[in-house]
């Protein structure tokens, strides 16, 4: 048994979605435990491209429980929309399970997050405004609607006469919107429920059972750790906590029951949106990063939007293992890095005003991170393809010397590697649930 959390250990978009699947196969319990549907997954199998948003990859596998978490906010009709399109596709629903008290992403959160992003101007966050914020946010006041709310008619309505009305003035007033109906937002949402109906219940009971059954249970977040509310590039960062400390929270279980934490870093990093990227690379070496590997380039699954590009941060991967307690790295598209000459690494930062190299990440947000420059350790690339190798002997001499040292860097071993899109395209080192844990003989000091 082993109750492992998969989480993103960059600014999300790392690949989580293949790793997911990948230890999928051996969970009984696949969990989402926080975001919304600003998450995209995208899964390629035999079958065909699979793209998720919230519901857990997991439900590709018959007989596995996929569940959406209490710390999720769900939007109704793009849950709706997305399980739709995998039933016409011949996947089973019976597994799915949503929690009653996850909250609901309502009309008004999709339009006042579009209307704040917009009014930010240059200031903007980059959210995808997909409502996420507002629903958190809305949360956190105690005024939001959760899923169980819509299986209640009266209890529904009584909310939206309250909610609606003071979501009106924001809407007439600030933003110079027209307001919102709450009549027909109860009978939208009304029917939204009763759709949903078949899947809700108590999700925290339903994992608690499955460990004292001494069940697999596999943890997936959403985002990444630099986007993470409390530990990442504040304020461009997500509403909830992708970190693995958020998986207790926002899937109703205590911290003992997990076994094995495990993160998910690509070979480079990517980020979409705004905020500060420190290996960030324009022009030549940053379009390369993006356009390798079409139709899989650097584009946002959710946005559309084209992700930023540049080189590895060890700086921020060892935050990202301090910040999760990870016990190993998943490191996926190693084979984009194929048709480079060299390649580098980020080892340390320096601060461009007093000089001082920083071997740690400094507070990531406001005026003393805005003056980090990267300090790069450079490699030679290997030129060869990647794609057909299955272990890490078959990988070139050069892309061996260059994982090594990642780990080494990070401090914890790289137990997969990612080469490819498809399933089969994966080198497992160890297995990162039911092997021993490696401890790395060689640790480097910071």
């Amino acid at each position: 048994m082993a109750n492992v959390i998969v989480v993103g250990a960059q600014f999300g978009d790392e690949g989580k979605a293949k790793v997911t699947d990948l230890l999928s196969q051996n969970a009984d319990v696949v969990v989402r435990y926080q975001g919304g549907a600003n998450a995209g997954h995208t899964v390629v199998v035999d079958s065909g491209t699979y793209k998720f948003h919230l519901i857990p990859s997991g439900i590709l596998y018959k007989g596995k429980l996929c569940v959406l978490g209490p710390g999720m906010v769900i939007d109704p009709q793009a849950f709706l929309k997305e399980l739709g399109g995998l039933m016409e596709r011949g996947l089973d629903d019976s597994g799915l399970k949503v929690s009653a008290t996850a909250h609901v992403t309502m009309p008004y959160h999709l339009i006042l997050d579009a209307a704040e992003e917009d009014a930010r101007g240059p200031q903007k966050i980059g959210t995808t405004k997909r409502g996420i914020g507002p629903t958190y946010a809305d949360k956190c006041s105690r005024t939001g609607i959760r899923v169980e709310d819509l299986l209640d008619t009266e209890v529904l309505k009584q909310k939206l006469e309250y909610i609606v009305p003071r979501k009106n003035v924001l809407l007439e007033r600030l933003y110079n919107l027209p307001p919102l109906n709450a009549g027909e937002i109860h009978e939208q949402y009304i029917e939204y429920g009763r759709k949903m109906s078949k899947y809700v219940c108590d999700t925290s009971a339903i994992i608690f059972n499955s460990v004292r059954e001494r069940k697999n249970i596999l943890f997936e977040g959403a985002q990444g750790t630099l986007l993470d509310l409390d530990h990442g590039s504040y304020p461009y960062v997500t509403s909830s906590s992708p970190t693995a400390g958020g998986a207790c929270i926002g899937a109703g279980i205590g911290p003992t029951i997990i076994d094995r934490v495990i993160g998910v870093s690509k070979a480079f990093m990517t980020r979409v949106g705004e905020g500060p990227f420190p290996t960030e690379q324009g022009g030549e070496i940053g379009d390369q990063l993006r356009q390798i590997g079409k139709p899989w380039a650097e584009v946002g699954v959710t946005t559309g939007r084209p992700r930023r590009c540049g080189w590895f941060d060890a700086v921020l991967g060892r935050y990202a293992v301090r910040i999760n307690g990870l016990d190993c790295m998943a490191v996926t598209k190693l084979d984009v890095l194929d048709e480079f000459d060299e390649v580098r690494v980020c080892v340390a930062y320096r601060d461009i005003k007093t000089g001082e190299r920083h071997n740690e990440l400094p507070s990531i947000a406001g005026s003393i991170f805005s003056r980090m420059e990267p300090v790069y350790e450079t490699f030679a690339g290997w030129n060869k393809p990647t794609t057909e190798c299955r272990s890490f002997k078959d990988l070139p001499v050069a892309a061996q010397r260059y994982l090594n040292f990642i780990e080494e860097q990070v401090g914890v071993p790289v137990a997969i590697v990612s080469v490819g899109q498809k399933r089969d395209n994966t080198i497992i080192i160890e297995d990162p649930i039911h092997g021993p844990k490696r401890v790395l003989t060689k640790s480097t000091k910071f």
